[in-house]
């Protein structure tokens, strides 16, 4: 901590986790140890490179304020991590009452007659925070599933309900398709035993016809009979199929 007689600095130099593209701030802590209203103003080296909100203000007796200083994106780091800028805090005692709006150049002029106490600060490049340890694989949280919990205190198993309805739906269809099979096949099978049941009938026919066309004494009765019943069985079996 740095202390004057007007103002406590904390700390008592500026730190930035450098890195790069990104900027950056840290913040300073200033303690009116006194009973009087304190003005103070800030400056730096290098007024390009740091934004510094509030950069002048007042501290209430026995009371603090917050300085936040942020440095621009950097596009490279210096080679040796060293940074040369410097900010340096003036702090004046200002009228009982005063505000922002009353702090004047003058103030923190010593050749105007006040009494400008002055403190340095340096400025340090640190390493940036490391990122948290990625969580293992195949740790107790996650090696069991767990339905998720809404707000109110509720398992949400609403969300597995269009899961379990696709899946209902795919069995359906599975069961539709293997009956349909089934009766096609059952089908194709009956189709194939009556072609050859009548291609067997088919040559018997044909033998009976070449018999009757051997005979000499015409067409036997009992030939006719039979043509006339294969007849009818070929008629129901097609018509079947």
């Amino acid at each position: 901590m740095s202390s004057g007689e007007l103002i406590h600095i904390q700390p008592q130099e500026l730190q930035f986790g450098l890195e790069l593209r990104k900027q950056i701030s840290c913040s300073l802590q200033l303690s009116n140890k006194t009973d009087n209203y304190v003005a103070f103003k800030v400056k730096t080296t290098n007024p390009k490179k740091y934004c510094v909100r509030p950069n002048t203000g007042v501290v209430l007796p026995r009371s603090t304020c917050d300085v936040t200083v942020t440095m621009q994106a950097q596009k490279e780091a210096p080679p040796d991590m060293q940074c040369r800028d410097k900010f340096l805090l003036q702090s004046v005692v200002a009228s009982p009452g005063a505000t922002a709006k009353d702090i004047t150049p003058e103030m923190f002029n010593k050749e105007s007659g006040y009494a400008v106490e002055e403190c340095k600060l340096r400025v340090v490049y640190v390493p940036p925070p490391q990122p948290p340890s990625p969580v293992r694989e195949g740790s107790d949280e996650d090696s069991s599933p767990r339905a998720s919990v809404s707000e109110n205190g509720h398992s949400s198993a609403l969300e597995f309900m269009p899961a379990s309805k696709a899946f209902n739906e795919q069995v359906e269809h599975q069961d539709a398709s293997f009956e349909a099979t089934t009766l096609i096949s059952k089908a194709t099978e009956e189709r194939n035993s009556a072609v050859e049941q009548t291609k067997r009938l088919q040559q018997e026919l044909d033998l009976l016809r070449r018999e009757a066309n051997r005979s000499r004494g015409g067409i036997p009765f009992m030939y006719v009979v039979l043509i006339g019943l294969i007849g009818i069985i070929l008629g129901f079996l097609l018509k079947r199929t």
